[in-house]
């Protein structure tokens, strides 16, 4: 894959302010501020399961599109990713930390597989945290992480597949139904999951 310096940057922006949105809002909003090292610790967890799941969405994008011989960049919503911080404080959360530009002759075929992309890297992370919690069964911190994971990835993935707007379960939907409804109702089983577990 080939990133340009100014990508690199608005990625790396992008991921650690998602980091603390989420961290803020697992810390209970302005309950962060009572207990800091909780605050730092949930922003560790954030940032490889929030963060990362973020940055592989939206790389998959990418990937996938330059494969197409598309021109493909990612940038940061900078209004976005601040309202997400202000909103945690208050217990709540709308991310929407940017998306990846595409430019170049496309079909709608090739427009489906590069959207369906994000949402199924979310649902691969989601189901891999699912399979270690039944496999490895694992405690303390390390099955908090495996939860969250889950957590946040399904929700991603159910999230990006809303089939209007600029959500990419627009393109999804358009393209191919049964393929889109297969990839829903997997994101609402993982989903529903991360409740039950």
């Amino acid at each position: 894959m080939r990133f340009s310096r100014i990508e690199i940057k608005e990625l790396f922006i992008a991921w650690l302010l998602t980091s603390i949105a989420f961290a803020i809002l697992f810390s209970g909003g302005m309950e962060l501020f009572k207990s800091l090292d909780k605050f730092f610790i949930l922003l560790l967890f954030s940032s490889f399961t929030a963060g990362i799941g973020f940055v592989l969405h939206e790389i998959m994008h990418k990937y996938l599109a330059q494969k197409y011989n598309l021109w493909a960049e990612f940038r940061a919503f900078y209004p976005m990713l601040f309202l997400a911080i202000i909103f945690s404080l208050g217990g709540f959360i709308i991310a929407a930390p940017g998306a990846v530009f595409i430019r170049g002759s496309i079909s709608k075929e090739k427009n489906g597989k590069i959207s369906l992309a994000g949402p199924m890297m979310n649902i691969i992370l989601a189901f891999i945290s699912l399979a270690f919690l039944f496999l490895l069964k694992p405690v303390g911190l390390l099955e908090l992480f495996f939860k969250v994971n889950l957590s946040i990835n399904s929700l991603l993935s159910l999230f990006n597949l809303l089939p209007f707007g600029s959500f990419d379960g627009k393109d999804v939907y358009e393209w191919n139904k049964a393929v889109y409804f297969i990839c829903l109702i997997i994101a609402i089983i993982l989903f529903a999951a991360s409740y039950i577990i």
